[in-house]
């Protein structure tokens, strides 16, 4: 079951989609992307491909894109977050990060 689900953007392009389960996380391209000429993988770590990535922890490559220190620490305390909520900090402060790659909640 699905409980939280991104969007994930690369270069504002749909590269695809980044989803909290019940088993941990999973990372899977966009088919509309993938056949696009200018599809690029996200990640070293996530080449292009149609099958999906699994793991029991929010993959390195995401987990690595959540602020750190001093900034995390006002993240924490502006929106009252758990620094433990790994997915629900993706989701909250990596709209705009730095580099190709941002992340943007989906609804529905």
């Amino acid at each position: 079951m699905i409980l939280r689900k991104g969007k994930v953007l690369f270069k504002n392009e749909l590269a695809g989609y980044i989803e909290e389960t019940d088993e941990g996380y999973r990372f899977t391209y966009d088919s509309s992307f993938l056949n696009s000429p200018s599809a690029h993988a996200v990640s070293v770590t996530m080449p292009l491909q149609t099958e999906p990535f699994d793991s029991k922890t929010l993959h390195p490559f995401f987990d690595g894109l959540i602020p750190e220190g001093w900034i995390l620490g006002i993240v924490i305390k502006n929106w009252k977050m758990d620094p433990r909520d790994r997915m629900g900090l993706l989701l909250t402060v990596c709209k705009d990060c730095i580099g190709a790659v941002s992340i943007e909640e989906h609804h529905g």
